[in-house]
């Protein structure tokens, strides 16, 4: 009987789709932010170091690389990864400029290395024959993947080396040296067999801001506050006359509140109460009146041409003009009669105003963000900043962006930074962790922290440790402010100078980015509107104030000195590097920060204590600062320009919060120069 016809074999799937052949295994990639749903952040020119967890079955050797591309370039470039060990594998790269990026990684068992990497070991002669047969096949195909000159080199290496191991012309060694020739290597390293290599299976994002996403100094006031004297209204022009000394102090932010219409429906008065008397100024959050809304201007501030002049002007004081972004109306604002969809109607056919009970906000509308003309709602919003953006505004402090739909922030500030890539947007949210961590994840370049309510020795350490070193930091930038017109924290409501200072060292140290609520900071208002109560007493929020910048007291020169620290250092533009030291005493407070490159070390002892000298053993770690045991170090404190020769890692300090509440010391290594001199860098 005939043989039957054999049948075809089944054909087999893998899980992953990939060819039966692919023996690379890619089991992560890192830093990724749920999985590549959301974008890793840096600024431009900053590192991003991408660790992959790459291996294959058996002892060949692996290539590991790094792609990563703009996200408008169809062209990948490439980056080789070094093992780290443990089937770890790193590379870095740096996305040239501000806007959006995609890195993946790439992997595959290469036959020229592993073959390479077995001849070096080998030692029998015949095995090195066989051996050099073998690789003079894997040679032939690199110079068929090659092209020009590199072609023609790679084949007759491949030529020479079959034709001395099937002839024995050589000796073993010598043979060998041939098959292992470095430069001929090299090249053939040039040209790998990629058919079996396997792909990550996302495009990671990563969005590029620009350097002030990453380090600011932010300043807060109120322009209608900014007239000189008596009970007139504060303008633009009032605001310029401010710059140099604001500049002065160090900031590079100026914050606004919002600068709109404000509403006369259930105006707020004096000290938040429900009926506003004649002359009363109302609350710039309750935006908008018949004069306009969210892309007007509040007239007695002055015209658009003014707002121009001022932003020119700060500019060239070195200050960039930040706005309030507040969504919600007042009840007389335009958006009310003419789209009364975007709001919830109440059974009585009124408006359901604000509310956080007990708290009430008659004086504010929200948006209802799911009406069914949530598309029309999203654009409008949506072209609020654009029309700032058009006026020369490039950042923006979003009032409570968590009351509002998260799907609209993820796609309003996609779109915006995709036409204007270096827009930034700081997000004011009090609220719970994984909510603040949310709307870092849709795209906010910086978000408010929980730093005001972080007070202690362990919660200041735990707290910082954790922005600065976990998960979140890829894309969480914290910005701290010790005050803020709705918070004036217990701890500054004894007016100690003490306390003012160390939350101010704080803030400006511990954290890239930060920010004060002035004057009020700097002349160290603390009456809270009650008892228990974190609300300042006549509030700039429902009155005009006016200050005295006069007062000898003011904290502005210590201002000044703590950001010329924070400028003139670069170890405090990041909140990366931040180490915790022991100290021995529960009210002293020790930290480091280090430099990228490790070439500036910023060392901080702060005294939590504003009544007593506290004193303490600080135990440095001599690797973090860069240090040896052996050799004298330099601390130099440039908060008061004392400078202290320091040897070994155990040193005495001793804080009195009557003078200064801190040491800020940058440490200088002793150097020897051509001239055979020491000093100290």
């Amino acid at each position: 009987m005939p043989k039957a016809a054999a049948s075809p074999a089944p054909k087999i799937e893998r899980a992953d789709g990939e060819d039966g052949r692919v023996r690379a295994v890619i089991d992560a990639v890192l830093p990724s932010v749920d999985g590549g749903r959301f974008p890793v952040k840096r600024v431009a020119g900053e590192a991003l170091r991408v660790q992959a967890h790459c291996f294959a079955d058996g002892h060949d050797v692996l290539r590991v690389l790094l792609r990563w591309r703009a996200e408008a370039d169809a062209d990948w470039a490439e980056l080789p990864m070094k093992p780290l060990g443990n089937d770890v594998w790193e590379a870095e790269f740096a996305p040239p400029a501000v806007g959006r990026y995609r890195y993946t990684v790439t992997a595959w068992v290469d036959a020229f290395e592993s073959w390479r990497h077995d001849m070096a070991r080998r030692i029998d002669p015949e095995d090195i024959r066989i051996a050099s047969q073998m690789g003079a096949q894997e040679i032939a195909a690199a110079a068929g993947r090659a092209k020009g000159a590199d072609a023609q080199a790679l084949a007759r290496w491949s030529s020479e080396l079959k034709t001395a191991a099937i002839e024995n012309s050589m000796e073993a060694p010598a043979l060998k040296a041939l098959a292992l020739d470095e430069p001929l290597c090299a090249l053939a390293e040039r040209y790998p067999d990629r058919r079996l290599a396997t792909h990550h299976g996302a495009e990671l994002p990563l969005v590029a801001d620009r350097e002030r996403a990453r380090f600011s100094t932010w300043y807060e006031l109120f322009p209608r506050s900014t007239a000189p004297k008596g009970d007139r209204h504060g303008t633009f022009k009032d605001v310029e006359a401010r710059l140099p000394a604001i500049a002065a102090m160090g900031f590079d932010v100026l914050y606004f509140p919002p600068i709109h219409p404000i509403g006369r429906i259930q105006r707020k008065g004096k000290n938040n109460t429900l009926a506003a008397q004649p002359g009363d100024v109302g609350s710039p959050w309750a935006i908008g009146a018949e004069e306009g809304g969210h892309k007007s201007i509040l007239p007695e501030l002055g015209t658009r041409e003014d707002f121009q002049h001022l932003r020119a002007e700060a500019q060239r004081h070195g200050l960039e003009i930040a706005l309030d972004i507040a969504f919600q109306c007042a009840p007389d604002h335009p958006y009310v009669k003419a789209h009364p969809s975007w709001f919830r109607w109440r059974p009585d056919g009124t408006v359901q105003y604000a509310e956080n009970p007990p708290k009430k906000y008659q004086d504010i509308y929200p948006f209802n963000f799911e009406t069914e003309d949530w598309q029309g709602l999203w654009t409008e919003l949506k072209s609020v900043f654009e029309h700032w953006i058009d006026e020369g505004v490039k950042i923006f402090r979003v009032d409570n962006p968590h009351t509002k739909a998260f799907p609209f922030w993820e796609w309003a500030i996609t779109e915006l930074k995709r036409e204007h890539p270096d827009v930034l947007f700081l997000a004011e949210a009090f609220t719970r962790p994984k909510v603040m961590h949310r709307l870092a994840k849709l795209g906010f370049s910086q978000s408010y922290t929980y730093f005001t309510w972080r007070n202690t020795k362990q919660e200041l350490t735990e707290y910082f440790t954790e922005l600065s070193q976990g998960l979140g930091s890829e894309y969480f930038r914290p910005n701290v402010w010790p005050n803020t017109p709705d918070i004036l924290h217990e701890r500054l409501q004894g007016g100690e100078t003490a306390v003012f200072m160390a939350r101010l060292v704080l803030a400006g140290t511990l954290a890239a980015s930060y920010g004060i609520y002035g004057p009020a900071f700097e002349l160290r208002v603390h009456l809270p509107r009650e008892q228990g109560s974190e609300e300042y007493l006549d509030s700039e929020k429902y009155q005009l104030r006016h200050w005295n910048h006069d007062d000898p007291q003011s904290l502005a020169p210590f201002i000044a000195r703590v950001n010329h620290i924070r400028r003139e250092n670069p170890a405090l533009h990041s909140d990366r590097g931040l180490r915790f030291f022991s100290i021995d005493n529960g009210e002293l407070l020790a930290y480091a920060k280090r430099s990228a490159d490790g070439d500036n070390v910023i060392v901080t002892v702060v005294n939590l204590d504003p009544h007593n000298v506290q004193t303490g053993w600080l135990e440095l770690d001599l690797d973090f600062i860069d240090c040896e045991p052996a050799h004298p170090f330099q601390m130099h404190d440039l908060l008061s320009n004392q400078r202290f020769l320091w040897q070994g890692s155990r040193h005495f300090i001793r804080l009195d919060p009557h003078s200064v509440p801190a040491h800020v010391f940058v440490v200088r290594r002793r150097v020897r120069d051509e001239r055979d001199f020491d000093y100290f860098l």
